[in-house]
């Protein structure tokens, strides 16, 4: 049976499991993406995501605990500098894993892990700013229809203005003095008496 079994062990010990992951978490934010397997991948973003939102209070004390845990200064000055202002307006869900396929050697399931925020086709790009975007509702457009309803009259009564302008601004066509014959399928005016003449 397996009660209480929830953490991913990836075949190390404690003191191993926790390095590994903290160099990958450094890794990860210096670099933004790495390629990784999928156990590691999935065991990194549980450790990775709590000290992300760790960074967006930047105290000495919450830099203090991801210290802790991570040992590398520079990236410290990276999730406290760059990564917590563009993630200051996400509730969680800081990084994305996407499947790449078998490894060769070993067939061990490779996988990318990436920070949402700092993919430039997925999301709005690097240079961005998330905070100022203003909160979606759910519901199923409202108001959207009311607007459309109030300025589709308007917009049929400027067209109209445009065309009464149009006809006063242009010259009458002059009308033909001659009426042309109406014309058949190949081009030629019909001769509508002379066929019944010759018959």
């Amino acid at each position: 049976m397996r009660h209480g079994d929830k953490i991913k062990n990836l075949s190390r010990t404690k003191a191993h499991r926790d390095a590994l992951l903290a160099n990958l978490s450094c890794q990860l934010i210096k670099h933004k993406r790495i390629v990784t397997t999928l156990a590691k991948a999935k065991a990194l973003r549980v450790f990775v995501e709590p000290l992300i939102t760790k960074s967006k209070e930047n105290t000495t004390h919450q830099r203090r605990v991801v210290f802790s845990r991570l040992q590398d200064k520079e990236a410290i000055k990276e999730l406290f500098g760059t990564i917590a202002p563009k993630v200051a307006g996400r509730p969680g869900g800081y990084t994305r894993i996407i499947k790449l396929g078998f490894r060769p050697g070993d067939a061990a399931e490779k996988a990318m892990i990436e920070l949402v925020d700092f993919n430039e086709i997925y999301g709005k790009g690097v240079g961005e700013d998330k905070t100022t975007t203003t909160k979606r509702t759910r519901r199923r457009g409202g108001k959207k229809k009311a607007e459309a309803t109030e300025a589709a009259p308007a917009a049929t009564e400027t067209a109209v203005a445009e065309e009464a302008k149009q006809e006063d601004a242009a010259p009458a066509p002059e009308a033909p003095a001659q009426a042309e014959a109406p014309k058949d399928e190949a081009g030629e005016a019909k001769e509508e008496g002379n066929e019944e003449a010759k018959a």
